[in-house]
């Protein structure tokens, strides 16, 4: 066979840098990109550019044209979308019920009350690890009902395929918590911009944000106020993003463009990792603003933390043999703790 002549053109960067982060280029990416709800048939609304959709006519439509039209929003639309009603209000706030026995426990072990998290100082925020393991352990019937979600699962599959591995953390915004620094998500999110550039261009466009598709469940209502989710639409697209969270003009420049949706208990939003969010400033006295993380992996993936999957098997087997038995899921009045 003939030798292919290599292009002529100079060839992008094996790796990126620092030096090469502009305002600029990420201005001009995310204001000439609009969601234009004609590409996306199946939801109700674009607002902000971003899209929402309401749960019963998600459910009513074909599977797999669903998500084809999920993975588009997520990898070139807009990377962030609402699913409005995704799960039961009263189910959800019985599961806050659980969450706070585990926010009581964690406060009465040595220095829990002191515990911040990486986004946030101790006192302006409260963070329960690994919720999905202990929600499983302690309240199964819970677990079952509230994690066997139409619309949560349709849309891992849509941008995981199957077999993908779900980690939880419950996050509170308390009043007058100030909003955290804009950044990316879990894997190369996590790092600074050392780390970041350690990593070769097609890691951070072809590989680490297609690992993880980010969750937020409300668990409570979410007014402007009260400091929901800002993001910045389109944004996932901006090869350097990784490197550029840590740059103060970068910070700056989401101040000022970034977009916030209210939000109600049990709404549910999904987000391309890469996407710049953070949660926003909560002003509303006297108050809290409770969001449940979901960290979900590819079956390719490290998923952010460790699960004893055995120990949660055996811990919600009985409820869901009952649930299998019963072809239905089990109606909780109230919370009930297994104990040991």
């Amino acid at each position: 066979m003939p030798a292919t002549k290599e292009s002529s053109r100079l060839p992008s960067p094996s790796f990126l840098r620092e030096a090469d982060v502009q305002v600029g280029e990420l201005d001009e990416l995310v204001q000439n990109s609009t969601t234009d709800l004609a590409h996306y048939p199946l939801a109700s609304a674009v607002v902000s550019n971003v899209l929402l959709y309401d749960a019963r006519p998600m459910l009513d439509a074909p599977d797999a044209q669903l998500k084809d039209e999920l993975a588009r929003a997520l990898l070139d639309g807009p990377g962030v979308l609402v699913v409005r009603g995704a799960f039961d209000r009263e189910l959800t706030l019985k599961v806050s019920r659980a969450f706070d026995h585990m926010l009581d426990e964690q406060g009465r072990q040595p220095g829990g009350r002191s515990r911040g998290d990486h986004f946030a100082r101790a006192g302006e925020n409260s963070r329960v690890w690994n919720t999905l393991e202990k929600l499983a352990r302690d309240w199964p019937e819970l677990f079952v009902s509230y994690f066997a979600n139409e619309c949560l699962a349709l849309a891992c599959e849509a941008w995981l395929g199957p077999r993908y591995q779900v980690t939880a953390q419950l996050n509170v915004m308390h009043a007058g918590a100030p909003a955290q620094l804009p950044h990316r998500d879990y894997h190369l999110g996590f790092g600074d911009a050392d780390l970041a550039t350690a990593y070769p261009a097609h890691v951070h466009t072809g590989v680490s944000p297609q690992l993880t598709l980010q969750c937020l469940i409300a668990h409570t209502d979410m007014p402007l106020a009260s400091g929901p989710t800002c993001f910045l639409p389109h944004s996932q697209k901006y090869k350097l993003g990784y490197v550029a969270q840590h740059h103060q003009a970068i910070r700056a420049y989401f101040d000022a463009h970034h977009v916030q949706l209210p939000l109600a208990a049990g709404d549910l939003v999904c987000m391309n990792p890469a996407v710049l969010h953070g949660a926003g400033t909560n002003t509303i006295p006297d108050s809290r603003r409770v969001a449940h993380l979901l960290q979900v992996s590819s079956a390719f993936g490290r998923p952010m933390e460790i699960v004893d999957t055995a120990r949660l098997t055996l811990s919600i087997f009985p409820t869901l043999a009952l649930a299998v038995k019963t072809l239905s899921l089990i109606h909780i009045s109230e919370p009930t703790r297994r104990t040991p």
